[in-house]
């Protein structure tokens, strides 16, 4: 295991912070000093010591939260907004969420520790399909729907969906399902927004074997032991 990566593993920051610390000098496998970036270890064989102390990985930690409106999906904010973080417990392992869900969007956050288990969850070659539930002001005409099927482009990109399907029409709006295997910033808002058709609310219900259920909001639980199998067997 490359020794920022474990490093990482041991809550001491992401992978770029873990190169700073060893460029400082501070790292030492075995005892002796290391400053050379893309050294490997033994972590079965070898010790590490971070400014003298030794290091071990965290367990990992696997959580299912429904997020509210109002957080924001990042482990710090220079805005001083409320993150996810706040809806968690303090003695946590230091976690992250895999993907995010932007400041006013709701629903299924996963958070894990396992930054292998999330860079395969978050690849493009998997195709994890995420389920929405979008309540817009108004039902969509024929031709908007097709536009909406078809691609929206919205200045270099062009934002697709995997399917619409509209759930219900009530008296403030109406309800559409939406599922995407890709996750550009704000995309369902900004296809929406082409269209001239506010979004009054947004939450995501589904990310690939994982459902929201009965979580309410701020609410978070564990993976069950059958979710997590399944997440690793799909994302192998």
């Amino acid at each position: 295991m490359r020794l920022q990566k474990y490093l990482a593993a041991c809550g001491l920051g992401s992978r770029r912070a873990c190169e700073q610390l060893i460029a400082r000098g501070v790292v030492a496998v075995d005892g002796n000093p290391v400053t050379e970036q893309g050294v490997t270890i033994d972590p079965d064989r070898q010790s590490v010591t971070v400014e003298g102390r030794p290091v071990n990985p965290e367990p990992f930690c696997y959580l299912l939260l429904n997020k509210p409106s109002g957080y924001v999906c990042t482990s710090s904010d220079p805005e001083g907004r409320d993150t996810f973080h706040a809806l968690l417990p303090p003695d946590l392992p230091r976690v992250f969420s895999v993907g995010r869900l932007d400041q006013y969007s709701e629903g299924l956050l996963f958070i894990t520790n396992n930054g292998d288990l999330a860079n395969r969850l978050l690849h493009p070659r998997h195709q994890v399909v995420k389920t929405y539930d979008a309540l817009v002001e108004r039902a969509l005409t024929p031709p908007e729907l097709q536009r909406m099927r078809r691609g929206i482009a919205d200045g270099e990109e062009v934002l697709r969906l995997q399917s619409i399907q509209l759930v219900k029409t009530i008296r403030a709006g109406a309800h559409y399902e939406i599922t995407l295997t890709e996750g550009k910033n704000r995309h369902i808002r900004r296809m929406f927004d082409a269209l001239s058709v506010r979004v009054m609310r947004l939450r995501r219900i589904r990310m690939g074997p994982l459902s929201l259920g009965d979580l309410k909001p701020g609410e978070y639980r564990p993976l069950t032991e059958a979710e997590l199998a399944r997440l690793k067997r799909d994302h192998a």
